[in-house]
């Protein structure tokens, strides 16, 4: 009979893959924001898709390690706003670093592993770094009392 204990990591995982799918969506989404930003201002769009990327890929492999299949990127999203304006764009940028920070919360309370927690808190912070600069550009207060968590 095969062994029906399940991993050790189990939850952990499971975070990790709503995390990867956070990434997904921040990465499709930066997309967005970058097409409704003046060119001028794209920096800061493309350093924000590159983290994502770049964090999805060590998501990814982590859980490959892991032999757990990661969770694909879906073909498209539903935005939650139009994005018309830059403002918008911003807008759609906290959105997108606030669900990526909601996710990597939700990591650091499954995590068992060391590692894990440690990646958890430094994607955190600099999903949190980012949106500071986000929620400026979008007129809204730069700073949220607990990232990650919800407001209520």
């Amino acid at each position: 009979m095969a062994d029906q204990t399940p991993s050790p990591t189990a939850a952990e995982d499971a975070a990790l893959q709503d995390a990867l799918a956070a990434a997904h969506t921040a990465v499709w989404g930066y997309g967005v924001v970058g097409a409704a930003t003046p060119a001028d201002g794209r920096a800061p769009v493309v350093d924000a898709e590159e983290a994502h990327r770049d964090l999805r890929d060590t998501v990814a492999a982590l859980l490959t390690s892991r032999r757990v299949e990661p969770v694909p990127a879906e073909a498209g999203y539903a935005l939650p706003v139009p994005v018309r304006t830059a403002a918008d764009a911003a807008g759609l940028a906290v959105t997108l670093e606030d669900g990526t920070s909601q996710a990597w919360t939700w990591v650091l309370d499954q995590a068992t592993e060391r590692s894990t927690r440690e990646l958890a808190v430094t994607a955190l912070s600099a999903a949190e770094l980012r949106a500071v600069g986000w929620r400026t550009a979008a007129g809204r207060p730069p700073t949220t009392a607990l990232p990650g968590l919800p407001a209520t």
